[in-house]
């Protein structure tokens, strides 16, 4: 298949923003919130998430726009800005988190079948769903072989399918509202342990990172978009819409139930929530809408994982044996690869105490560092001008857009604790071997001097990592 073929207009750069963005995070809002804060606290939460994932959303439009010629997405913005081995930990972070999401993906269909099969899924970690997982896994990455047409076209359709009950979910939302049950929720609710409102908030940020992971998803694909433009107007489009769902998802549940309810809910817990207006019939439809849902985000981001190591490969960010195509111009390698890792991951969560909530987290922090230094070379770019010779006036505004993104990308590693931090870390040490790997190829020198320093920090975060996960400080 031709890349021309392969083109996708704004239609489907737009439903790869929002397949990846509407996945398995946005059905678990009610019960993660719930638990962390009442209403208020959550208005708080989002106006923080809804501005600074705006704003980073604004970040990548002006990129797609001001360096055109940068069309691997995220990890090459960051390699542009700061160098060959920031470039490869953006690109093996970004991968790693989307390795790791998709391991979520299949923790929570599993754990959904497991409410209406309990006996045979358990919490959705037991040796039966781990098989069946596996299964889906590999289900997935020989479809995704026959081509990345094919793929997104079925996308398409996946993501029409599954915003539907989570739409039907809000309007019953809305019919059942009670203003005075969200009153007494407001401020926190009864029979919930007292904090801070900063904690409050604290607890519920990571939460809003992951749902927002895939507001990059146009820009991943840029060298398959038909218009360049359409790179930046689907990541609005797309950011605009998911935004106001998830909104409606976390806010409008406080008005049909007790806040302890809504937080002593299973997972998926807008299935939960819902069932507590309507009954289970309620459960049974949103879980229908999960495992759709989720199967559409883990066939958007298999793509995704694959095409990060493909793109990182061409230009000698990874060994180039990743930069492998069959005849439909899918990476071979790099799905093989990426599959393998996930069935490994998938395995692991048979010993983790809690490898749901784990692996949300896991995937919200290893993405973080890749949209900081997107919004850091955003920064840079401004002030460079580079890009902006015909806009000069657009500089200082890009450049308080982008210095926003960067606080507010720094504020969620501030939120996620030192835990998540060392546990990257301990991912990106062993993963640097595939850096030594494509320098050799190339014949190019390892590290700068400030590349070394930064390589020194992640040897010393990993061996803290690793000590603590030995002596059981850190659980995972």
């Amino acid at each position: 298949m031709s890349s021309e073929q392969q083109k996708m207009p704004l239609s489907s750069l737009t439903a790869m923003v929002i397949g990846s963005m509407v996945g398995a995070g946005i059905f678990n809002l009610p019960g993660r919130f719930a638990t962390a804060t009442g209403p208020f606290g959550a208005l708080i939460a989002w106006a923080i998430a809804g501005t600074g994932m705006y704003m980073l959303a604004r970040v990548f439009q002006a990129l797609a726009e001001k360096r055109p010629d940068i069309d691997a997405g995220v990890f090459a913005y960051a390699k542009a800005g700061f160098g060959d081995y920031v470039g490869f930990l953006s690109a093996f972070g970004y991968w790693i988190g989307s390795v790791l999401g998709n391991t979520f993906y299949w923790v929570l269909i599993t754990a959904t079948l497991g409410r209406f099969f309990p006996e045979i899924f358990g919490e959705g970690t037991n040796a039966t769903a781990i098989g069946v997982s596996l299964i889906g896994v590999w289900a997935f990455h020989f479809l995704i072989l026959r081509g990345v047409k094919e793929a997104t076209f079925i996308n398409k359709v996946v993501t029409v399918a599954k915003i539907v009950p989570l739409i039907v979910a809000v309007l019953i939302f809305v019919f059942f509202f009670n203003y005075a049950q969200f009153s007494q929720n407001f401020f926190g609710g009864v029979g919930m342990p007292e904090k801070t409102l900063l904690a409050q908030v604290r607890d519920t940020m990571l939460i809003t990172v992951f749902v927002f992971i895939g507001i990059e998803g146009a820009s991943v694909y840029s060298r398959f978009a038909t218009k360049r433009s359409d790179v930046g107007a689907a990541t609005i489009l797309g950011f605009v819409g998911v935004t106001g769902l998830m909104v409606a998802v976390t806010l409008l549940p406080y008005a049909t139930a007790p806040r302890a309810a809504i937080a002593g809910v299973a997972n998926p817990s807008l299935a939960g929530a819902l069932e507590l207006v309507v009954g289970h019939w309620g459960a049974v439809m949103i879980s229908i809408g999960v495992l759709v849902s989720v199967l559409g985000a883990f066939l958007a981001w298999t793509l995704i994982c694959a095409e990060v190591l493909f793109a990182a490969a061409k230009s000698g960010d990874m060994p180039r044996l990743f930069a492998t195509q069959n005849s439909n111009e899918v990476p071979t390698l790099a799905l093989w690869v990426s599959n393998i890792v996930v069935s490994l991951f998938i395995i692991s969560t048979y010993w983790s105490q809690d490898a749901f909530n784990f692996m949300l987290d896991m995937t919200s922090v290893t993405t973080l560092l890749p949209y900081l230094l997107v919004a850091g070379y955003g920064v840079l770019l401004a002030r460079s001008g580079v890009g902006y010779e015909k806009t000069p006036d657009e500089r200082g505004r890009d450049q308080i857009i982008a210095g926003i993104a960067v606080i507010y990308v720094i504020f969620m590693f501030i939120a996620a604790g030192l835990k998540y931090v060392l546990l990257v870390t301990v991912l990106f040490a062993p993963g640097t071997i595939l850096y030594f790997w494509a320098r050799r190829e190339q014949n190019a020198r390892l590290f700068t001097p400030v590349e070394l320093g930064i390589f020194a920090v992640v040897i010393v975060g990993a061996a803290i990592g690793v000590y603590g996960l030995a002596t059981g400080l850190i659980t995972p």
